[in-house]
């Protein structure tokens, strides 16, 4: 990866949506030369993929909470189904601590986090901390 491709990504992480022309304007190259760059950074498995942001909040999603999750080693292969089907799970990290699983989730309302939270504890014991506000929302890292 060199400047060009950084400065590609770097540019693909604000605005995923940019037209090929206007890319190709800012890293002074011609279209096909981006658009065969981005490709081949796709092909390399470094942009995994293009995402919509959301506001959770407008569609009705009021509580956002992070569960920490105390799950043994023995179960993970009939958690990791489990959680993976679950809609409302924003993200999962399997982590170190006196817990080993973080889990970002969305609820319209505590009542259903609490459902939630019930279901998890099938796996072992949790804390959960829910979010008031977020100062500084989800963003990628820069390219150099």
């Amino acid at each position: 990866m060199d400047k060009i491709d950084a400065m590609l990504i770097n540019f693909l992480q604000v605005n995923a949506r940019t037209p090929l022309k206007a890319l190709a304007s800012k890293v002074f190259l011609s279209a096909p030369a981006v658009s065969s760059r981005i490709d081949k950074l796709e092909k390399q498995g470094i942009i995994k993929g293009y995402n919509t942001v959301l506001d959770h909040q407008k569609l009705g999603y009021h509580i956002t909470a992070f569960i920490s999750l105390e799950i043994k080693a023995s179960q993970k292969s009939e958690f990791y189904p489990f959680i993976n089907q679950c809609p409302n799970v924003l993200e999962c990290n399997c982590v170190t601590g006196s817990y080993s699983m973080l889990i970002k989730v969305a609820f319209p309302s505590t009542q259903e986090l609490d459902s939630f939270i019930g279901q998890l504890q099938h796996y072992g014991n949790t804390s959960t901390q829910i979010v008031f506000s977020t100062p500084v929302s989800h963003r990628e890292i820069h390219i150099e």
